[in-house]
């Protein structure tokens, strides 16, 4: 054979050679090189506002929890209480991202409805925190206080309190049309053991739970009714309004004034003696609860359903017979805000 053509072929040999090298180095990088980082499985939070302490803590354990699975929160927030287009713009952005499941307190139980069943009709799990929806069922679980039987915990305590007396009690209510005031007024009829339309209840008046409105709403029901001696109060910062026009008719060691939420300030004011009892609900627990849920739902668990009861205490450093109760030592640690 000529020598140039030998020395072809053994350079020819020598390429493929080296080529078999190259790809068997490549193989091995390869094969031995880490995985690639997924991406971190999305939730998403939507509150009412960014503003209400109730909210802040909410978004606070989500943070937390989100942070112990390894997971991605996405928050977003209404600009006001009732802000129902920001809430329906953020479901839409967290659809788009591919969530694997919506945490929301709904601003309105039914204007976001649309956007919910667009959500999980793309297999997102939703669960309304604090407020359910109307129907329930419009999201896969709800994750909140029992507000009726809060309300019945307030009546049933202010009842006790006061230790035997004929009630002649004033309703100070939330918002017209709310799920949430409607059940806690009722709960608290239920719990002083009494009917719709009972002659111990002297009146009522929506305040939005707002101070401002509770304080003219309770100088009303005074100017009317000056032998009042129950007050039901949808929140503490109604409370809080009512007691204004309470000490300035005098009559602080005459009425029973008991609220609902369990705020650090609505704690301090069953401490000072201005709000004779509180039913704390627990906003954290809600959040960090329901975003633990959707994390197992999504790696194959158990899927959320139905209503989840996150508990409610009531605080008071006067405790009554046959009502349970924590005082305001244990509030003041347990509070929000």
């Amino acid at each position: 054979m000529p020598q140039v053509v030998t020395k072809r072929i053994g350079s020819a040999r020598a390429s493929l050679a080296a080529g078999i090298a190259g790809l068997s180095l490549l193989a091995a990088l390869v094969a031995g090189a880490p995985a690639r980082a997924e991406e971190p499985m999305v939730v998403g939070l939507i509150t009412k506002t960014d503003t209400i302490p109730f909210f802040v803590k909410m978004r606070e354990a989500a943070t937390e929890e989100a942070k112990k699975h390894g997971v991605k929160l996405v928050a977003s927030t209404g600009k006001f209480d009732g802000d129902t287009e920001s809430q329906v713009a953020a479901i839409e952005n967290l659809i788009s991202v591919g969530a694997k499941g919506i945490l929301i307190t709904p601003s309105n139980s039914t204007a976001i409805l649309s956007a919910v069943k667009e959500a999980r009709a793309k297999g997102i799990v939703v669960i309304a925190l604090d407020t359910p929806t109307e129907p329930a069922d419009a999201v896969d679980a709800t994750f909140a206080t029992d507000n009726f039987k809060a309300g019945e915990y307030q009546g049933a305590y202010a009842k006790q309190a006061l230790g035997g007396k004929a009630p002649k009690i004033v309703m100070l209510d939330g918002t017209s049309g709310s799920s949430v005031s409607e059940l806690r007024h009722d709960g608290y009829l239920k719990g002083m053991g009494l009917a719709k339309g009972d002659p111990a209840i002297l009146g009522a008046q929506f305040t939005n739970g707002a101070t401002d409105k509770a304080q003219a709403a309770m100088e009303n029901l005074l100017a009317a009714h000056p032998d009042i001696n129950a007050v039901y109060s949808i929140n503490e910062t109604a409370a809080a309004g009512a007691y204004a026009a309470i000490k300035a008719a005098g009559l602080e060691k005459d009425i029973v004034l008991t609220a609902i939420d369990g705020g650090c300030a609505g704690v301090k004011n069953v401490h000072d003696g201005k709000t004779a009892a509180t039913v704390m609900q627990f906003p954290r627990k809600m959040a960090a609860l329901g975003l633990a849920a959707i994390v197992e739902a999504a790696k194959g668990g158990k899927k959320p359903a139905g209503f989840v009861d996150t508990g409610a205490e009531v605080i008071t450093d006067k405790p009554v017979e046959g009502i349970p109760s924590k005082d305001t030592k244990f509030g003041a640690e347990a509070c929000w805000g």
